[in-house]
């Protein structure tokens, strides 16, 4: 890592100020000193770890996996899944701004109890502490899990190594670690961090009415003083709910195939960690009946910002925008919408959708039509794809041959599979250059639906479809509530027939693939199950109401590259050890 980057938070801020015509202005340059005596200076050393989150904005990584392709020929993916993915290339690095980001939150540890949060109120400066604390452990785990997915992996001697751990700032004279702590390490200080901001951080920042308790651990404080450090006014900080969801990740990743022999994790755990923030949920009877459409119109209106209210879908967003943008509709509408299609779903990604009567096409009960392959499907397919005869904002779109701008490959910004993306797309928003018209968007960090598909995955490697261990609920249960939300006819009768562990893994997979498409989950899922990564991207051509798939786009991936590289530079100036292949 460049010590520049692990210099930042002492590094000069400038904060323009007022300045007098023909005046000089005094230097206002910014020192450590002064986060003892300005809490506002010093909260944004901890607010720096939040600006830096990879899912503040969805990657679209999706088109370097068999999921999608882009028409956007400079795109650093399509030349990652097209056999120029190195050490030296790497699109998907989280190195740099995972240890940054971790360089600020252990500057911030070291120095919060130094700082006067509060000049008004012993109370509150306790309060704020704590509160800040809480949040710098919790987002420290969580850049410890991003690094573990993007660059742990097995050495050239066979262990399964992680990143080194780094919980002490440094300064200029400081040497980097040149060794890397065991993936194992690294999960145990996930862990630790997590605990560490569970005994700070309530469950949820929420407000507590006049003259009740607040919750543990601060019973002992008045509910305006709670109010004013934990309140509504914060939801969007991590939480100790936010904190357990986490944890849950972690776990599902180490007990993963790629990396379960090298870290003896196990699916109960994983299952047990799921579990805990699906108790807290209310359980499966309260899943959100719109939580698989939860960027439209209808459900993004009903976030109110001033009480701090979601729908019951979300666990942890980013900033709801308040005047809204366009950027992700002229991204990927169709051409005929004035967008550039950038993202194009693959044939691969439709045929992973059932019937709608639950039935994969390929099964003998589905009633799958090659000659109208889009009739009685999945209605999550029409939600989340364009397809040849569906709609988006309100207009049919032509992908057939003679179809015009949005037939395949008829300009630059046409599909080059047959599909467009419709799903996290606003359809509200209009790209007319005469009558633009822009919408409210967020980012996801954390959805239910992936609490929950974390222990459908777990619970059924560990007990089986129907295997309960000490909780109420099993995978099929899971799965069942996922696919009814979906518009699956009822009883789904496909779920009643699977019986085998390995028959539930391959539904649980596949609608994991469904449920959390496009939001940046394929690219990894496929590598912490090793499963194919180099499958073909396939795609349609329609012509005189014909429909045959044909190859878009080979993926040339290698074995070892089911695990990232360390950055080439940092191999080089430190001596650390790369993983094996790269």
């Amino acid at each position: 890592m460049n010590k520049n980057n692990l210099l930042i938070f002492i590094l000069a801020l400038v904060f323009a100020g007022c300045e007098e015509m023909f005046s000089p202005a005094d230097e206002n340059l910014r020192t450590l000193e002064n986060i003892y005596e300005d809490p506002s200076f010093a909260e944004g050393v901890l607010l720096n770890a939040y600006t830096r989150l990879p899912t503040n904005y969805y990657s679209f990584n999706e088109v370097a996996t068999d999921d999608a392709v882009t028409n956007e020929k400079a795109s650093n993916y399509l030349r990652m899944a097209t056999g120029q993915w190195s050490a030296i290339n790497n699109p998907v690095s989280q190195w740099d701004n995972s240890f940054t980001a971790i360089m600020y939150l252990n500057k911030f540890l070291e120095e919060t109890d130094k700082v006067e949060w509060s000049y008004t109120s012993d109370t509150a400066n306790v309060l704020f502490n704590n509160r800040h604390k809480g949040e710098a452990h919790g987002l420290r785990a969580l850049y410890m899990f991003y690094l573990l997915q993007h660059h742990g992996g097995y050495g050239v001697n066979g262990e399964l190594l992680g990143v080194p751990i780094v919980t002490e700032s440094l300064n200029a004279d400081s040497e980097f670690p040149s060794e890397r702590n065991t993936f194992k390490e690294c999960l145990e200080q996930i862990y630790s961090d997590l605990n560490k901001a569970e005994e700070y951080l309530p469950l949820d920042f929420a407000d507590v009415d006049e003259g009740e308790t607040p919750p543990a651990p601060y019973a002992s404080y008045t509910s305006e003083q709670y109010n004013r450090v934990f309140g509504a006014v914060n939801r969007q900080r991590l939480s100790g709910r936010i904190a357990k969801a986490i944890r849950a990740k972690a776990a599902l990743l180490a007990a993963s195939d790629a990396y379960r022999e090298g870290t003896n994790a196990s699916w109960e755990d994983a299952a047990k960690y799921a579990a805990a923030v699906i108790d807290l949920y209310g359980g499966i009877s309260n899943i959100d009946s719109k939580g698989h459409i939860f960027w439209k119109a209808a459900q993004v209106k009903k976030i109110n910002l001033s009480k701090g209210y979601d729908t019951n879908e979300i666990l942890w967003r980013g900033s709801l925008e308040g005047t809204g943008s366009t950027g992700r509709e002229e991204d990927n509408f169709p051409p005929t919408l004035y967008g550039n299609g950038r993202v194009n779903p693959t044939q691969n990604l439709v045929e992973a959708f059932p019937m709608a009567n639950g039935y994969p096409i390929n099964s003998s009960n589905s009633g799958y039509n090659a000659a109208d392959p889009y009739k009685n499907r999945d209605p999550r397919l029409a939600e989340y794809i364009v397809f040849n005869g569906g709609k988006i904002s309100s207009k049919t779109i032509t992908v057939e041959q003679g179809g015009g701008y949005d037939a395949v490959n008829a300009i630059k910004t046409s599909t080059r599979t047959g599909y467009y993306l419709k799903k996290l797309l606003r359809e509200d928003v209009n790209l007319d250059p005469a009558s633009t018209q822009a919408q409210q968007h967020y980012s996801t960090h954390i959805r239910y639906t992936e609490i929950f598909l974390i222990y459908a995955e777990a619970a059924n490697e560990a007990w089986g479809p129907d295997g309960r261990g000490p909780h109420s609920y099993s995978a099929r249960d899971i799965i069942a509530a996922i696919r009814s939300r979906a518009g699956i006819k009822q009883p789904d009768e496909y779920l009643q027939s699977i019986g085998s562990k390995e028959d539930m893994r391959r539904l649980i997979r596949n609608e994991r693939r469904i449920e959390l498409c496009f939001e940046g989950f394929r690219f990894w899922d496929l590598r912490r199950w090793k499963e194919n990564i180099s499958e073909e991207a396939r795609g349609i051509r329609i012509a005189n109401g014909s429909y045959s798939p044909t190859v878009v786009e080979d993926r040339n991936y290698n074995d070892y590259m089911y695990y990232g590289p360390l950055p080439y530079n940092e191999v080089l100036k430190l001596n650390l050890e790369q993983n094996a292949g790269w």
